[in-house]
């Protein structure tokens, strides 16, 4: 299975809402994600559902300053779904 497989996979959740941020999120960046962003993604879909949820809810940040870009884009795309 590719990479880009492999992380598609890895972000089918067990929240609802979560599922439809990542999911949008995957169909518009992940093609143009250089390495380094695919291993941070990668490292950030390691948080358990609920963390990550709260980090795109912006209920919290995420503990590893390394994600909060990708975060902020996840928040951006839950907004823009919402909008």
């Amino acid at each position: 299975m590719a990479e880009l497989d492999r992380i598609r996979w890895r972000c089918r959740r067990g929240l609802l809402e979560l599922d439809l941020v990542l999911e949008a999120f995957v169909s518009t960046e992940l093609e143009r994600m250089a390495p380094p962003e695919l291993a941070s993604f990668s490292r950030l879909l390691e948080a358990q559902d609920n963390d990550l949820w709260d980090w795109v809810a912006a209920r919290c940040e995420p503990p590893d300053p390394a994600l909060a870009g990708l975060v902020r884009r996840l928040r951006a795309v839950r907004h823009s779904a919402r909008g």
